[in-house]
């Protein structure tokens, strides 16, 4: 899950330079802050990504980002689906039958995810397509399981 960016992008040389940010799966960037201070310069690999926190849109290469609440500079690829589950006092208490999917998209009429539930260990690719006023899952492959919500994030 957790790897260096010239893994997943073994051709770009620039992420060959960076030894201070990883992707968390294919989706997430993730830049801490290593230092005091309210941001950082941070390495955007190829495609459109899009700040966690604050919806601002970057494009490839070298670019300053300041933090928002959370001290860390948390990116998201362009068409993805990211699953969510309520708050907890313990993992064991999660309820994986109520599901958030936030889709971060600037401007792909598709947007794609992973989730595992628990139980099963197994992993699964959810499809969601562009519709009005947001989007909607191309098929459920965990119908009767899993309640949806389906959230787009407003992007700057």
């Amino acid at each position: 899950m957790l790897r260096a960016l010239f893994v997943e992008y073994p051709d770009d040389p620039g992420a060959w330079l960076v030894d201070d940010q990883y992707l968390l799966g294919s989706d997430m960037l993730v830049a801490p802050l290593l230092e005091n201070g309210t941001g950082r310069n941070v390495y955007v690999p190829q495609g459109k990504w899009i700040d966690y926190q604050t919806g601002a849109v970057y494009s490839a290469g070298w670019q300053r980002i300041e933090v928002g609440q959370i001290p860390v500079v948390v990116l998201v690829r362009d068409g993805a689906a990211i699953p969510h589950v309520k708050l907890a006092q313990s993992t064991a208490f999660m309820d994986w039958s109520q599901l958030e999917l936030k889709v971060y998209s600037v401007d792909q009429g598709e947007a794609s995810g992973l989730v595992c539930l628990p139980p099963d260990g197994e992993l699964i690719h959810l499809t969601l397509q562009r519709q009005e006023g947001g989007f909607g899952l191309s098929k459920d492959p965990l119908a009767g399981r899993v309640t949806w919500q389906i959230t787009p994030v407003t992007v700057q």
